[in-house]
């Protein structure tokens, strides 16, 4: 484990808060520190941080790879940051698309001609994890000139087939 200025600080927390509960049930306050010093990685590991991960946000970022988008579409959301970031698609032909990130999922409807628009290609990210996580993850790949000129990031509401509107 790799000790943080971070780790250090809600170290500290998990401990002044156990010492202060500890405080109210003994008021010998050497019992108090030592048995919150002793209890502390405890109630961290065991209590704090997984609720933690609960309530946050954080993904693995990893840079693009066109196995693993293909394989795991579930977790396209950790490659597609790095992947608008430096421009890893800008500039590529639509076959070379079909060959990196296999066939458009389905394409944006163009409300001015009533129909899909054949230059707007767009592609399931997955759902990234947390407790409070209502949307999907979902990309638009926007071509002209058969040509990929932006990737526009975007989120949908999560649906099921069951679901009764």
């Amino acid at each position: 484990m790799i000790i943080t200025p971070l780790l250090v600080i809600f170290l500290i927390v998990v401990f002044v808060l156990l010492f202060l509960f500890l405080n109210t049930v003994d008021k010998r306050k050497w019992l108090s520190g030592l048995i919150s010093l002793v209890l502390t990685p405890f109630v961290f590991f065991f209590m704090f941080y997984p609720f933690l991960n609960i309530i946050s946000s954080y993904h693995h970022q990893k840079y693009f790879n066109s196995d693993a988008w293909k394989e795991n579409p579930a977790l396209r959301y950790e490659m597609i940051d790095n992947t608008i970031e430096s421009d890893t698609l800008i500039g590529v032909s639509k076959e070379r698309i079909t060959s990196l990130l296999g066939k458009e999922e389905w394409l944006t409807w163009d409300e001015t001609q009533k129909t899909h628009d054949t230059n707007k290609w767009n592609y399931g990210l997955g759902i990234e994890p947390g407790a409070f996580t209502t949307k999907k993850e979902c990309v638009e790949i926007t071509f002209k000139a058969d040509k990929v000129i932006s990737l526009k990031p975007y989120q949908e509401d999560i649906t099921y087939e069951n679901e009764k509107e």
